[in-house]
């Protein structure tokens, strides 16, 4: 493990907790491995902008870790332009008995992803090398989440036929994207927006619930 992340641990944990997530000894190394693994093969293959340990553990980790309230009720998940695995590998850590499809276009992120849940032994993730457009899955999924990917109304227009009868689009976003939701289509709807505040950060997190309109 990155010498720096391992400094860092029971800060990290701390700030698990304080958003009411109480991470065990094996969650906790297994996400600060995936966040080696991260900065490490980041040098080759231009993962992420973020290089600083701290940040990383902040902006992405604990960005990630705070999701898995609001996916409690999902089954399965589809990550879309998940890049280097975010937020579905840190998500997929912590709730293995709920099923993620980590989508990108990008092969070397792929490749990455690959070996990521190789060397973790996630065998609750399946990686997928293809455009969303092009990607079809017979059954749907509950959940259909994206951070930083495209605007709302490009996810749902994108990803529509993967999402179950059901289902809802769960969107993190930076700020509250009311421009966004005013150009969705009529026939979607949104289900709610909480506003997340992670513990050391000095920014707002939004996670946009929508569906489709009945």
């Amino acid at each position: 493990m990155n010498p720096e992340l391992l400094k860092l641990q029971d800060t990290f944990n701390q700030k698990c907790q304080n958003i009411g997530i109480d991470l065990s000894k094996e969650e906790s190394e297994c996400l600060l491995n995936y966040l080696s693994l991260l900065l490490k093969w980041n040098q080759a293959f231009n993962l992420t902008a973020i290089t600083n340990p701290k940040e990383a553990l902040d902006l992405h980790l604990l960005d990630s870790v705070a999701v898995t309230p609001a996916i409690k009720d999902y089954s399965s998940l589809l990550d879309v332009g998940t890049g280097g695995g975010l937020p579905g590998i840190p998500l997929a850590i912590l709730n293995p008995d709920k099923q993620f499809t980590l989508l990108d276009t990008n092969s070397k992120k792929t490749r990455f992803l690959k070996q990521v849940v190789y060397e973790l032994g996630l065998d609750n993730v399946t990686v997928i090398n293809q455009r969303v457009q092009d990607f079809e899955n017979q059954s749907g999924y509950a959940c259909i989440l994206s951070r930083a990917f495209a605007s709302l109304s490009d996810m749902v227009q994108w990803t529509d036929h993967l999402l179950s009868e059901q289902g809802h689009w769960f969107a993190m976003k930076g700020q509250y994207p009311q421009q966004e939701l005013d150009e969705l289509p009529e026939t979607i709807e949104l289900v709610k927006a909480n506003e997340v505040k992670l513990p050391g950060v000095n920014a707002s997190r939004w996670f946009i619930y929508l569906k489709q309109k009945q």
